[in-house]
């Protein structure tokens, strides 16, 4: 299969997925307190990408599921968006993230737990507990998968 009629295919897999994922909650309220959460995880990822505290790709994960299920022309925008489309179709359809995003976002966590534990954390076993936390989250986000990497 050449390299154009993958492309397609992918384009017509991640148009599927995402009809089969809008599906509007019949509750007006459930739906209205969807798009209040969703609106809030943008929010959260929009000021994540500035600063390094907060995460923007969850954020943005969750926005697109909130908006799912809440509001079809929100999460149309959420998936036509340059900047974070690609990476919801990504999750969406491969459960992955890309290799620069997954390192990245393990690059500016130890750093900030880092200094959360020299400059914050008085006590040895809150230190600690940061410590193993963080070493935790790393494993997990680096054990998901990266379509992206090339296997050595």
């Amino acid at each position: 299969m050449d390299t154009k009629q993958r492309t397609t295919d992918d384009a017509q897999d991640a148009t599927a997925i995402d009809r089969d994922a809008v599906r509007e909650h019949a509750s007006p309220v459930v739906r209205w307190l969807l798009l209040v959460a969703g609106t809030v995880c943008v929010a959260l990822g929009l000021i994540g990408m500035f600063l390094p505290v907060l995460p923007t790709t969850p954020f943005m994960l969750l926005a697109a599921a909130c908006y799912a299920r809440g509001s079809k022309r929100f999460y149309d925008w959420l998936l036509s968006n340059r900047t974070f489309g690609p990476l919801i179709h990504e999750w969406r359809k491969h459960r992955s993230i890309p290799y620069r995003t997954k390192v990245a976002a393990i690059g500016l966590m130890a750093a900030m737990l880092a200094i959360s534990i020299v400059v914050f954390a008085e006590p040895a076993w809150l230190k600690a507990v940061l410590a193993a936390m963080g070493l935790a989250l790393a494993v997990w986000m680096y054990r998901l998968p990266s379509r992206d990497r090339v296997k050595r």
